[in-house]
């Protein structure tokens, strides 16, 4: 174990290092050009002068004029804080958007400080136990964010709470601070079984609130566990048995547990505590909720959390709290949905371009924490393999790895200083990632919403900053529309393509010669075709629109690989009719790639 001095001089460069990178990237916005200073200027980005989303010349003559101001203004008072704090900023999770009134019984409002995010208020000031008190403290937080002001003296009153605020607002603390006095004052202990359950909607983000329960529970005598799919069940099971006071889940293994493990006692539950409500829906764990709530003590208190208040939402909450609520709606005075911090752009390539971009990108941004989304667990695979062949060390998370291994990698990306992570949407929601540079949507997301929750892995909490791209084709650019709509501010960003790393045909040569890198590049471009043909907005996300062989060189194949798509094209009746003549040949070869077809049809999946 490190020596303290050791750790917290180790601590004070990293914090020095962040803010040198927050100051460059002031500059290099106010400057109005993205990409870094150093390297040799492949794969380099700079704001155009042309797009859709860009706004007049004097619009960002005044925009630079201001950043230019907040830049010295920041570099006149970054020093004067104090140098082992962070500023009290709460623990960062993904919440909704504010706008919601007092009511009555409801603690006082939070005065906002700096962005909005942060209250006036400190810990100090909620009378914690002196062993919550010192934890806080060791974690480096002194004040409160908005929503922990205002839901955690409820929360510790003993009401129920329907709470909803912005990503990066300190919602963990927010309900596990309350959970672990509750379980301290009745002086709760292995033998009494489980008084607190947190219920979460994926792995990833059990994990991260379990290791914030751990760090607020270490000077209290009280037991903490975590029970979630993919997962040793026997081992969870016999923990649970010797007693757990506060248990972190995810629904589907709770639900197992509930019903299966003998010695599980939960009879006295003391609170409830769901959070991000709205995903756990989304992910398919209505009927689980239904039935973990009827199994659990009525007589408790429940805390929902949720970033967004749908029909199916209300619903879950009407079945959970056994009396009226306490509604708290966060409004930190944002006219934009996503962070303050963060520098938004899209760049327009074809699809035989967009790894050759993504390759030089990624090497200009070697020393930077990058995180690329991919629509698909096979794209994300292969492109990790293909990096790796090429001298690119990368981590990956997406839905088909081993639980241990995703808990490892996840972990290693949150310890290093640089580094780049190619993940699905698994990663793109809740999960706090210290310290990221780049988000980069190499894959468009399904919508404006899935856009918001992607970019929020970066530029959390007060003050922070950090950078967006995402990847379209020509085909895709009224995608921009809906992010307009949505108040998503984003700005074209050009590239040179003389400069663009002149690999395609060592690629090519690279995925035929290599029959395991082949099988995998012919399922990442299988999956990549029908996650696109299952794509919401088909109006934009046309799959008939796309180029398969350009789709096919984005995969390092010189022409369309054979393979079983089985998509169903929009056919006329008369189609239909011809399809049971003739049966269901599609006629799919490399000779020709897009299928048998009659004259003027240029459709590219039809199936007669």
């Amino acid at each position: 174990m490190a020596e303290p001095e050791n750790s917290l001089e180790a601590a004070a460069k990293t914090r020095i290092r962040k803010r040198k990178r927050n100051k460059k990237a002031a500059a290099q916005a106010s400057e109005e050009a993205v990409g870094t200073e150093e390297g040799s200027g492949e794969g380099e980005l700079h704001e155009s002068s042309k797009g859709p989303a860009l706004k007049k010349k004097k619009k960002k003559e005044k925009k630079s004029k201001a950043l230019g101001q907040r830049k010295e203004k920041e570099e006149g008072s970054e020093y004067d804080k104090d140098e082992g704090g962070d500023d009290g900023r709460g623990e960062q999770e993904e919440g909704g958007e504010g706008g919601g009134g007092r009511e009555e019984g409801e603690p006082r409002e939070a005065k906002s400080a700096g962005s909005g995010i942060m209250s006036t208020v400190s810990f100090g000031e909620l009378g914690l136990s002196e062993h919550t008190a010192n934890a806080i403290k060791d974690m480096g937080f002194q004040y409160m964010t908005q929503i922990q002001a205002r839901a955690i003296p409820p929360l510790m009153e003993g009401k129920d709470v329907l709470g909803a605020a912005r990503t990066g607002s300190g919602k963990t603390l927010a309900f596990l601070v309350p959970a672990v006095e509750l379980l301290h004052s009745i002086h709760f202990s292995p033998r009494n079984g489980t008084g607190v359950v947190v219920i979460c909607p994926t792995r990833e983000l059990a994990i991260q609130t379990h290791a914030v329960a751990k760090e607020l529970l270490k000077n209290h005598s009280q037991t903490l566990g975590l029970v979630i799919g993919g997962a040793a069940r026997r081992t969870e099971a016999e923990r649970i048995v010797k007693g757990v006071n506060l248990l972190v889940a995810t629904p589907g293994r709770l639900l197992d547990h509930l019903q299966n493990t003998k010695g599980f006692i939960y009879k006295n539950l003391k609170c409830l505590i769901i959070d991000e409500a709205d995903r756990i829906l989304e992910a398919n764990f209505e009927d689980e909720m239904k039935q973990i709530i009827k199994l659990l003590p009525k007589k408790r208190q429940t805390a929902l959390f949720s970033a967004t208040q749908t029909k199916k939402v209300e619903d879950l909450a009407r079945l959970s709290f056994q009396t009226t609520p306490i509604y708290i709606d966060v409004d930190d005075g944002r006219t934009k949905v996503t962070n303050e911090g963060l520098q938004q752009g899209y760049c327009i390539a074809p699809s035989a371009k967009r790894f050759l971009l993504l390759y030089s990108f990624l090497k200009r941004n070697l020393s930077k924490k990058v995180m690329v989304f991919f629509s698909s667990c096979n794209s994300v695979k292969f492109h990790s393999e293909l990096l790796k062949y090429i001298q690119v060390d990368c981590f990956d998370i997406h839905g088909k790895q081993k639980q241990q291994k995703r808990t490892t990698t996840f972990f290693d990306f949150c310890k290093a200083e640089k580094g780049i992570l190619l993940c699905t949407d698994v990663a793109a929601r809740g999960l706090d990632i210290p310290a990221v540079d780049w988000i980069v949507q190499y894959d468009p997301p399904d919508e404006p919403k899935e856009y918001i929750h992607r970019v929020g892995r970066t530029a959390r909490g007060e003050g922070g900053k950090g950078n967006a791209l995402l990847f379209l084709i020509p085909e895709e650019l009224q995608f921009l529309r809906y992010l307009k709509a949505a108040k998503v501010p984003v700005k074209e960003y050009e590239y040179d393509e003389k400069k663009l790393a002149n690999v395609q045909s060592h690629l090519e040569k690279l995925v035929a010669n290599n029959y395991y890198l082949n099988k995998s590049a012919k399922d990442a471009y299988r999956s990549y075709i029908l996650a696109y043909n299952s794509h919401s907005m088909k109006d934009i996300f046309n799959v008939h629109r796309l180029d398969l062989q350009a789709v096919a060189a984005s995969f390092c194949f010189s022409c369309p690989p054979k393979v079983n798509l089985n998509i169903e094209s929009n056919a006329s009746k008369f189609r239909k009719k011809m399809r049971k003549v003739e049966g269901s040949r599609h006629g799919f070869n490399e000779s020709s790639p897009y299928g048998r077809q009659k004259e003027g049809d240029t459709r590219q999946f039809v199936r007669y």
